[in-house]
């Protein structure tokens, strides 16, 4: 047990050092972007028509208001400081609106659409991959070219062929957004509905890429299990093959659990770019507006929770791994 201590508190040391190099890199890069972000908004408040004088005091009001008019290193200690309290900051562009709100409703979208997919996918993936190592002959030979040029197709590339083919084209499902602007959020079976027919196209552009990938990985893993010697015993054993098939699925997919945990762990920020295809209301969609309105505190926001998810998902993995893996034991062994 001493040794496993020894081992979290060095896993925990370089984690804590990665979190402050991501929270250094969060707050400086933005405000790397070219541009002003507060004549963004002067400019939207104000038509041509106010005078200069006006239009100036505005701008200095929402500088001080922003704490912009002081210098960088009081600004980043300032942002330490608001972050370990739990306060992301104002929103720039949806000024008075706290990036604290903002990103709390995104987040449940986000998690909405992709937790559901994730696991859907892994699950399907996992069971053709099986098969096709299993079975072989044709249905090899149609699964694994099939998975493999799906999970060779990016999630944006896939999102935009879903999105023009049965948005545009057919027209069997909205183009954008995570509901109708006509209808209210409500516990209605109007508004379900409706949520549900948006929900649809980026919620099969994310299974169908992780079936790909699972299904691949699956298969090669299937492969390796079926070839080592504890199946061949089983089979000179007699050994019914259902049975043999019931172990190999088991030690293949033993992988394939990492792959899960990594992915629900960095699931927020695992398909941005689908949720910027479809317009939908989460983490990446406002990370993007964010960037295209050069709104600081929404960049850092979402860019903090993404850069959280990750490091904590692989914490706990490694934790996991420490606790089950007899390699890392044995390090820890020596080590100690």
């Amino acid at each position: 047990m001493k040794e496993f201590t020894r081992y979290f508190f060095q896993k925990f040391f370089w984690y804590l050092l990665a979190f402050f190099l991501a929270l250094f890199l969060n707050f400086f890069l933005p405000r790397l972007i070219p541009g002003d972000p507060i004549s963004v908004i002067v400019s939207k408040m104000m038509s041509g028509t106010v005078a200069s004088e006006t239009q100036e005091r505005v701008y200095q009001s929402f500088v001080e208001e922003f704490g912009l008019d002081k210098p960088l290193p009081i600004q980043f200690f300032k942002y330490i400081g608001n972050v370990f309290r739990g306060d992301l900051g104002t929103s720039f562009s949806l000024y008075p609106l706290s990036v604290n709100e903002v990103l709390g409703n995104a987040i449940v979208w986000t998690i909405s659409l992709q937790f559901p997919a994730i696991i859907v996918g892994w699950i399907l993936g996992n069971l053709l991959g099986a098969a096709a190592a299993y079975r072989k002959g044709f249905f090899d030979k149609t699964i694994f070219p099939v998975a493999l040029f799906v999970n060779s197709i990016p999630y944006y590339a896939l999102a935009i062929i879903l999105l023009y083919v049965f948005g545009v084209y057919l027209g069997w499902f909205p183009i954008g957004g995570g509901y109708s602007r006509t209808l209210l959020p409500s516990w209605s079976w109007a508004f379900v509905i409706d949520v549900l027919h948006h929900y649809f196209l980026p919620f099969i552009s994310i299974v169908l890429v992780t079936i790909g990938g699972q299904a691949i990985g699956m298969r090669e893993m299937s492969i390796y299990e079926l070839n080592t010697d504890y199946v061949t015993y089983s089979k000179m054993l007699g050994i019914k093959d259902k049975k043999i098939q019931s172990y190999v699925f088991k030690n293949a997919v033993l992988p394939q659990i990492t792959g899960l945990a990594i992915s629900l762990g960095t699931m927020i920020g695992g398909a941005l770019i689908t949720e910027i295809v479809f317009g939908y209301p989460g983490v990446g969609t406002w990370l993007f507006n964010g960037i295209r309105q050069l709104d600081y505190p929404m960049i850092q926001g979402s860019t903090l929770i993404i850069a959280m998810m990750v490091l904590i998902a692989n914490f706990i993995l490694d934790m996991v791994y420490g606790l089950i893996d007899p390699r890392i034991k044995a390090a820890q062994t020596e080590e100690g």
